[in-house]
């Protein structure tokens, strides 16, 4: 444990009793069983893979299913649940705190509790909130909220609004467009340049973002999109920057496949591990890990990338 540095932005918690209510729904998050969780587990889990520190969040489907204020009974255990969680391990656990979206008034009112009561390092946002992406004009009181408060935000991905292919999970790879379309909503929509405060964090190596940049490139530029004023030769500097604007986990993306697009895309500092525990059992956190730790990376950045960028984030875990 001593030589533990990680600090994973990617890493779920499970509540017994909220598992019970997805089960009893018949809900399979991206459709895989939901897996067990403890605390126990979580801390064996990390002293395993080098994690000094897990920042937690609740999955998909979040806490909405149709009922705004059962979503904003369940947001609150959960905060709470969580909270107490990391006021007993404060090394070892953060929480990024869960909303009530698309509900906007009780997730304003839980981002303020979570953030000032609670004292949650951040907040977790699914990409699409019952068919709808973060960058509509719906969502913007919220947005404005945590631009104000320079907030970091997480983006994990949820199920598409549409309907899966059989024999496919959706996590395999309609999680990947989930997380692209609402960076795409962000974008198209202004609201990077009108929110510049928030620190989103995108999933999964931003999903298709990497691969695609040149796409979305194009789209900003063929819709007139806002971008920075950058003084360099190169014409698309401006819409570059908006892509590096993003934060971007590495969770089950740390390999020589995904790896050379984020590191194109993203600046340095602006990359953070994730492992996906529990969705990502540890044998499949192993298999990833060993990826980027053989992929040829300055040390430095290595170092950032597991730790330093995140004491940026979240300045009460420097050491």
């Amino acid at each position: 444990m001593s030589g533990a540095r990680r600090i994973d932005t990617h890493q779920h918690i499970v509540p017994p009793k909220y598992a019970e209510w997805l089960r009893s729904k018949g809900i399979r998050p991206g459709g895989v069983d939901l897996p067990a969780w403890s605390e126990t587990a979580a801390v064996e889990f990390m002293d395993g893979h080098g994690i000094r520190t897990g920042i937690l969040s609740l999955s998909t489907p979040g806490v909405y299913l149709g009922d705004a204020a059962e979503a904003g009974r369940w947001a609150r255990e959960i905060n709470e649940y969580t909270a107490d969680l990391v006021r007993r391990r404060p090394d070892r656990f953060g929480f990024f705190a869960t909303l009530t979206l698309p509900d906007v008034t009780g997730a304003l009112v839980e981002a303020e509790y979570a953030l000032d009561t609670l004292q949650a390092d951040g907040i977790v946002l699914l990409a699409n909130n019952d068919g709808r992406y973060l960058g509509e004009p719906a969502f913007a009181p919220l947005l404005q909220f945590l631009h104000e408060r320079r907030g970091v935000v997480f983006i994990h991905p949820g199920e598409l609004p549409a309907e899966p292919v059989p024999g496919i999970p959706t996590s395999t790879a309609d999680f990947l467009l989930d997380t692209t379309r609402t960076a795409l909503s962000l974008i198209l929509s202004g609201a990077m340049a009108k929110y510049s405060g928030i620190r989103f964090i995108l999933a999964h190596a931003g999903g298709f973002v990497p691969y695609i940049a040149n796409r979305i490139l194009l789209t900003m530029f063929a819709a007139n999109t806002t971008v920075p004023q950058v003084e360099s030769d190169d014409p698309g500097a401006g819409y570059k920057a908006v892509l590096r604007q993003f934060y971007y986990d590495i969770a089950l993306s740390a390999g020589p496949a995904a790896l050379p697009s984020l590191l194109a895309v993203a600046e340095p500092d602006h990359i953070t591990y994730g492992s996906d525990f529990p969705f990502a059992p540890p044998p499949a956190v192993a298999f990833i890990d060993s990826g980027f730790e053989n992929y040829p990376l300055d040390e430095s950045v290595r170092a950032s990338i597991d730790r330093g960028n995140c004491e940026t984030l979240f300045p009460r875990l420097k050491v």
